[in-house]
C-alpha cells in the first residue's frame, strides 16, 4: 500500500470491483504485456519506454537488489538467447520487488519478473521457463501485433465511460470490447509456451520445468481466497490466460517433442542457494499483512480486519474478503484538506450512494473518524475516514446482507486502527525464505511447524518446494520455509 492513492467518482453499484481489484488473480503466468505506440530499436530504453518503466517500478515495489539472483539470472539469460532463434537480440532484466507472482516484456526486450515468482520456483529450468516464455513474447512481436487491439479497446472504453450513465451497462460493453483481446491473448499465450520449451530445451535445460511450474503455480491460486465472485464478467471476460491445467497438458505435450522427463540441467541446487534469504511476500516499507492483522511500519499505522477475514496488500490499498465472498473490505488513503471536516469529505461526492441521515463523526484512539452507510444494487457499504497526520485513510466495508451483527464487526476493526509505536516500528522485519535440510524424521507437518506462515502452513510448505500432496519429505532434502 502506498502513500497515496486517487479514486474517481465512484459509483455504488461498481465500487466493489474496485474494492477487490486484485484479490482474484488468474491462475496462469499473470503476465501483463505493456504496449508502447512506438517499436523501439531492440535494447535500447527509449523516453516512452524509459516511462513504462519507472511506472512498472512504482506498480511493484521498485526493483529488487540482490546480486547473487542477479548473476543467477543473468546466466541463464545467456544460455537462453544464445539457444534462441534471435540471438542477436538484447535482453535486460529487472527483478521487482514484488510478491506477486508476475513476469512480462516489453517490445523491446525489457523483461521483468517478481520476486514472488523467484520464490515459486524450485530450479533453473523453472526459472529459465518462465524467462524463456517472455523472450518468446518479443521474438514473435504479440506486443506489436495486439497494439492495435489494445487501442480499439481503449477507445471503446472511453466511449462507454463518456456516453453511458448506466455503470452495468458500462462493465458490460467494456468487458466485451476486451473479449476478443482476452481469446487473442491466450493464443499467444500457447504460441509463446511452444517457443519457451524449445529455447529451454536448446539451451540444455530440462523443458519439463515448464510443466512443473505451471503446476505450483496452480496449486499456489488455489491457496487464495475464493469466492470473489461478485461480477463474473469481470473474471471471465478479463481473464488473459487459459486455464492452467490446459497450459499443463500443452507444456507436457511440447517437452515431450524435445527429451524424456528427466532429461536436460536443473540446478536446484545452485538454484536454492540463491534464494536463501530472500524477502517472502511484502516488503515492509510498504506495509505487511500478519494474519488478520496489517502493519505499515513506515507509514507508523496498524490495524485488524475483522473474524474470518483474508487480506491481501497491493500497491494501491489493502483489500479483504472473507471466507464465502459475502463480506470485503478496502482501506486506502488520500489527501485531505485541513479544512474540509471528515463529514463533508465522505459527503463530497467521491463515492454515490451515501445516505446523508447516517454521517457521524467520533473518535478512535485519539483520531478523528467519520462514518455513513452507502447501498448498491447487491451490496451495502460501511465506510470510515480517519485522519491520520496530514493524511485520510479511507476504509470501505461490504456485505450482500449487512446485519447489525456484521456491522458491529466492522465498527470493532476500525476500533482496532491505532499508531504503531517507535519500537514496533523497528520491530517489524520481513519474512524470508530460508533453505534448511531435511533430517532424520523430518516430515512436511514438522516442517510446516516451523513456518511464520498461519494461513495452511503445511499446504504452502508443499507448494513451495513443488512436493505433491503424496509425496514424503526425505533425509537429505533442500526444503523452503518461510521465517522471520
Amino acid at each position: 500500500m502506498t502513500n497515496t492513492s486517487n479514486w474517481a467518482r465512484i459509483g455504488a453499484p461498481i465500487v466493489l470491483a474496485l474494492l477487490l481489484a486484485g484479490c482474484a488473480g488468474t491462475p496462469g503466468m499473470e503476465d501483463r504485456q505493456i504496449f508502447l505506440p512506438e517499436t523501439p530499436k531492440q535494447g535500447e530504453m527509449q523516453p516512452a519506454t524509459q516511462r513504462e518503466h519507472q511506472r512498472i517500478l512504482a506498480t511493484y515495489g521498485g526493483a529488487y537488489d540482490d546480486p547473487r539472483l542477479e548473476a543467477l539470472i543473468g546466466k541463464t539469460v545467456d544460455k537462453l538467447v544464445a539457444a534462441s532463434e534471435r540471438p542477436d537480440l538484447k535482453y535486460r532484466v529487472t527483478i521487482l520487488n514484488s510478491p506477486a507472482v508476475n513476469a512480462f516484456a516489453l517490445p523491446n526486450g525489457q523483461l521483468y519478473i517478481s520476486r514472488g515468482l523467484i520464490a515459486l520456483a524450485n530450479d533453473t529450468s523453472e526459472l529459465a521457463s518462465v524467462l524463456s516464455h517472455e523472450m518468446a513474447h518479443v521474438i514473435a512481436r504479440h506486443a506489436a501485433i495486439r497494439e492495435d487491439q489494445v487501442r480499439q479497446a481503449a477507445i471503446v472504453g472511453a466511449v462507454v465511460s463518456d456516453v453511458l450513465s448506466d455503470p452495468n451497462l458500462g462493465a458490460l460493453a467494456l468487458a466485451k470490447s476486451r473479449l476478443a483481446l482476452a481469446s487473442f491473448s491466450r493464443a499467444q499465450e500457447f504460441e509463446a509456451d511452444g517457443i519457451g520449451v524449445g529455447i529451454s530445451a536448446r539451451a540444455g535445460y530440462d523443458p519439463f520445468g515448464a510443466t512443473r511450474f505451471l503446476t505450483a503455480m496452480g496449486r499456489n491460486a488455489e491457496l487464495k481466497p475464493v469466492g470473489a465472485n461478485f461480477d463474473p464478467r469481470s473474471l471471465d471476460f478479463l481473464s488473459s490466460h487459459p486455464a492452467t491445467p490446459e497450459r499443463v497438458r500443452n507444456a507436457q505435450a511440447n517437452a515431450r517433442q524435445f527429451s524424456a522427463p528427466g532429461a536436460g540441467e536443473r540446478d536446484k541446487a545452485e538454484y536454492l542457494a540463491g534464494l536463501d534469504g530472500l524477502i517472502y511476500g511484502e516488503d515492509p516499507s510498504e506495509g505487511f499483512v500478519r494474519g488478520r492483522r496489517f502493519l505499515h511500519p513506515k507509514l507508523g499505522f496498524t490495524f485488524m480486519a475483522p473474524p474470518g477475514f483474508v487480506l491481501d496488500n497491493t500497491a494501491q490499498a489493502v483489500l479483504g474478503i472473507k471466507d464465502g465472498g459475502g463480506q470485503a473490505l478496502r482501506l486506502d488513503v488520500v489527501r485531505v484538506p485541513a479544512e474540509q471536516t471528515l463529514p463533508d469529505y465522505l459527503a463530497s461526492g467521491w463515492i454515490e450512494g451515501i445516505e446523508p441521515p447516517s454521517i457521524a463523526e467520533f473518535t478512535v484512539n485519539g483520531f478523528p473518524v467519520a462514518t455513513a452507510t452507502a447501498t448498491g444494487e447487491r451490496w451495502s457499504f460501511r465506510l470510515y475516514a480517519v485522519r491520520f497526520g496530514s493524511d485520510v485513510y479511507r476504509f470501505i466495508f461490504a456485505a450482500k446482507n449487512k446485519t447489525a451483527e456484521i456491522d458491529r464487526s466492522f465498527r470493532e476493526s476500525i476500533g482496532t486502527f491505532r499508531r504503531m509505536s517507535l519500537k514496533e516500528s523497528q520491530s517489524a522485519k520481513p519474512l524470508r525464505l530460508k533453505v534448511v535440510t531435511a533430517g532424520a524424521g523430518d516430515t512436511v507437518e514438522k516442517l510446516a511447524r516451523r513456518m511464520a506462515i498461519a494461513d495452511h502452513p503445511a499446504e504452502r510448505l508443499r507448494v513451495l518446494n513443488g512436493l505433491e500432496p503424496g509425496n514424503r519429505v526425505k533425509p537429505g532434502d533442500k526444503i523452503k520455509l518461510v521465517v522471520e
